[in-house]
């Protein structure tokens, strides 16, 4: 029995631990720039302070302390149990905060959950939506205990549940729980609409808006989703451009304003029209904007995919004029930018400056290093990110799979793919199995390959049999390549670029009356090949070019030094295969 606390020592820990959960919010709302070992022995030296107190017990206390803890940029799992361990009564609240914790996790989301019922703790209304929110495989599952325990139909819990749907794919299912809702508020219509975008259907995201707009909704508070789903359809089928028209006409809605959100989020990720970005970038400081943490992110990502160096660095001695401690999102996007314009010490430079090193600084550089050609180096990154306590996610598997693909590593590929599930209760998507058909393809273990591809839980990508068909040509197995290539076709019969492989596949076997065949076909289905198209930067000025463009002021001058590499190359003693020279 611990003895009583004298009321002011009670007052000082109730200040504290009030302390931490400002610190929470803060760190919820937005991003957390603290050092997270300085916080965590705060958090420890006041949980100790609780223990001697005789207060460890106190699930008030305890739970305020674990909300601290989950919002830590590096979530301490195993720290965060032993806090509920001690809870001698854990309330819901308690449970809610530990699954909270565990979003990155769904498994032992599910496991604390299960423990909270062993427990005999009931479930609130919060409950489910932070079990949906994990991104749990079992969605119907988590849905039939909200059932159970009346939760149903409340709005929350059907919205997480529409959202979690459309991620895991089953956008029928998601439909039909939004349609049964009695209550669709903004939140509903966003996470369908969104869900009608990742599953590529556009038309019914575009309907959904014209239902919203015959509803009513006021255009402020849907002004983000709405103009994300219409440059969806804009960018996938050239529909909607009116109504962004008319939305970016409104007098209520800054012109400014307009342009940040559009920078934002939409031009960057939905039409991948990067030199745009950095127009827009221009016009915004121009009209004296000030933009925030995301639209510099999105301006760097910009720089990375066009090879803006020079832009990059104007942007990276901007942020460090204003912006004290470089945090996770944008050195993320410098060392991203970094690597991916070749420099991958200026990378290295960013990812020391940046205060707290949470899985997507780490993720950044292991592929940074990986593209740059050091797939060894990417793995020795990945060995020092977890033996540091970072828990990797399935991006940074994609980095260190593409890093063994790339050096060859078959052996370290195929373990790292087994810890995926075994180790980190990651499942892999098809990001991962496109990463190791082509490691194995590369490799020339075609058979292997291909058998990974029919074993697969999920349904293959057109890209994963790109990356066994690539493999195919490489190492001449043309039987298995024009399988490949055939089937291409039946998944894409309008991508141009499926015809005109095996259209050289064929005239690589000398069977110039198919190769014919394919490109007499593509001509009936009405495919035109697109033109290839680059950027270059040169003197802080960005030069875009496409193939067979003569319209540059030097285009004689480099088509005809591109003529006379060529041939000097055909003549060198080392070339097997003079043929990988055709385009």
């Amino acid at each position: 029995m611990s003895k009583l606390l004298h009321p002011s020592i009670f007052k000082k820990l109730n200040l504290a631990v009030r302390y931490l959960s400002q610190q929470f919010h803060r760190h919820s709302n937005f991003g957390g720039k603290k050092n997270p070992p300085l916080e965590l022995l705060k958090l420890r030296l006041i949980h100790s302070l609780l223990i001697v107190s005789g207060l460890s017990h106190h699930s008030s206390f305890l739970t305020r302390l674990l909300l601290h803890c989950v919002s830590l940029p590096s979530f301490p799992c195993t720290y965060a149990v032993s806090i509920v361990d001690r809870v001698r009564d854990a309330d819901v609240f308690t449970y809610n905060a530990l699954i909270r914790g565990f979003s990155f996790d769904p498994q032992n989301a599910i496991f604390v959950y299960i423990r909270m019922r062993q427990e005999g703790v009931l479930p609130n209304k919060h409950t489910f939506p932070l079990l949906l929110k994990s991104k749990s495989k079992v969605p119907f599952q988590i849905f039939a205990q909200a059932i159970k325990f009346g939760f149903g139909s409340d709005h929350f819990v059907r919205n997480s549940m529409v959202s979690a749907l459309s991620n895991c794919g089953l956008i029928e299912s998601a439909r039909q729980v939004f349609d049964e809702m009695t209550r669709k508020d903004v939140v509903a219509y966003t996470a369908l609409m969104d869900g009608y975008v990742r599953n590529a259907r556009a038309f019914e995201a575009l309907e959904l808006f014209l239902e919203m707009r015959v509803l009513g909704f006021a255009w402020t508070r849907l002004l983000l989703s709405v103009l994300c789903v219409l440059l969806e359809c804009w960018a996938a089928f050239g529909l909607g451009g009116g109504y962004m028209g008319s939305l970016l006409s409104r007098e209520e809605l800054s012109e400014t304003f307009m342009l940040a959100v559009l920078l934002l989020t939409c031009i960057p990720r939905v039409c991948k029209r990067f030199k745009d970005v950095l127009l827009l970038f221009q016009e915004m400081l121009v009209e004296k904007v000030e933009p925030n943490e995301a639209t510099l992110a999105s301006v760097l990502t910009a720089c990375a995919q066009l090879g803006a160096l020079d832009q990059g660095r104007w942007v990276d001695k901007y942020i460090g004029t204003r912006i004290l401690e470089l945090n996770s999102v944008l050195g993320t996007a410098l060392i991203d930018m970094y690597a991916k314009c070749g420099c991958i010490n200026k990378a290295f430079c960013v990812f020391e400056r940046i205060h707290v090193k949470d899985v997507y600084p780490w993720t950044a550089l292991i592929f940074g290093l990986a593209i740059n050609g050091d797939a060894m180096g990417s793995l020795n990154l990945f060995s020092q990110m977890v033996s540091g306590g970072v828990q990797p996610n399935e991006v940074t598997f994609t980095a260190v799979l593409s890093a063994c693909s790339h050096g060859g590593l078959v052996n370290e590929g195929q373990q790292l793919f087994s810890w995926m599930g075994s180790v980190y209760g990651i499942q892999p998507t098809v990001d991962h199995y496109g990463c190791m058909v082509d490691l194995l393809g590369r490799a020339g273990r075609l058979q292997e390959a291909a058998k990974l591809i029919e074993d697969m839980p999920i349904e293959p990508s057109a890209g994963i049999w790109g990356a066994l068909f690539g493999a195919c040509m490489i190492h001449k197995d043309y039987e298995l390549g024009r399988i490949v290539g055939n089937h291409l076709i039946r998944l894409q019969p309008y991508h141009s670029g499926r015809y005109a492989l095996l259209a050289n596949l064929y005239s690589k076997c000398r069977n110039w009356e198919a190769a014919a065949n394919m490109r007499k076909k593509m001509n009936e289905v009405g495919v035109e090949k697109t033109r290839g198209c680059s950027w270059i930067e040169s003197n802080g000025v960005l030069h875009e070019f496409g193939a067979f463009d003569k319209s540059q002021v030097a285009s004689e001058t480099v088509y005809g030094i591109l003529d006379n590499l060529t041939a000097h190359i055909q003549q060198l003693p080392f070339l097997l295969d003079a043929s990988l020279l055709e385009f």
